[in-house]
């Protein structure tokens, strides 16, 4: 016959012949629960046997078919319980790399653009200025030497010459447009010659051999000054501005 605890539900496999008509008094081995187990109706013609009190009641051991779903073990020891999974690590997944990628490939193709342009701007910087003028306080701010009126002067150079028994400077150039359209060429040329303090020492000035100049163009020119200043170090020509 099949016994169940009432406290604890563990269910036992006895022999029922062994039981007397008015039942007896067991105890669960698990949890300690006694109580009165009626005896089954085929085991009434069974000599009934004595009255056995409640803390002498023969203990049961529980039947092999345990109630479905139960896993017991032993305590203390390292097995596992059966059906019992460890918690899953929980891996956060990765962002993706595409947009990450992209936004480094933009920044780095704004960099690249602004370093291009800026490359360009001192590199045609004297067209730059002919075309924009207000540009000319920029590049000289980072001291970037520029033309506004877009005629400047290449190739200049100077040598000392004896004429008459007298010492000749001869200054020669070449007056170059630079800009990208047709110039005026300013008809006052002025040279000035200082000493090693930039102090100037004397200047004279002449008028270039054109007028208009076309975009590339230039025209060459060569000046003299008899009896130099001997302490002449230095060598400027420009344009005059106002007759300076």
């Amino acid at each position: 016959m099949i016994l169940t605890c009432s406290s604890c539900g563990t269910r036992y496999s006895v022999d029922g012949s062994k039981f007397p008509s008015a039942g007896r008094t067991v105890r669960c081995a698990k949890c300690g629960n006694s109580w009165h187990q009626a005896a089954e109706a085929a085991a009434e013609e069974l000599p009934p046997e004595p009255a056995v009190s409640a803390d002498k009641a023969p203990e049961v051991r529980p039947a092999v078919d345990e109630p479905e779903g139960f896993d017991s073990f032993q305590a203390g020891s390292a097995s596992p319980i059966r059906g019992f999974a460890p918690p899953a690590t929980v891996i956060a997944p990765r962002a993706p790399m595409g947009p990450l990628l992209a936004l480094i490939a933009g920044w780095a193709g704004l960099v690249a653009v602004v370093l291009v342009l800026a490359v360009c701007a001192v590199i045609y910087r004297q067209h730059i200025a002919v075309l924009w003028p207000q540009s000319a306080g920029v590049y000289s701010s980072l001291g970037l030497n520029v033309n506004i009126s877009g005629i400047d002067f290449r190739q200049v150079d100077y040598r000392r010459e004896s004429e008459d028994g007298q010492v000749v400077l001869a200054v020669t150039g070449q007056i170059v447009n630079a800009g990208s359209r047709q110039l005026p060429v300013p008809q006052t040329v002025r040279v000035t010659l200082s000493d090693a303090n930039n102090h100037e020492l004397y200047h004279w000035t002449f008028k270039p051999g054109a007028t208009v100049l076309a975009p590339g163009q230039s025209v060459s020119f060569v000046t003299r000054l008899s009896s130099p200043p001997a302490a002449a170090r230095h060598l400027e020509v420009r344009f005059a501005k106002d007759g300076t």
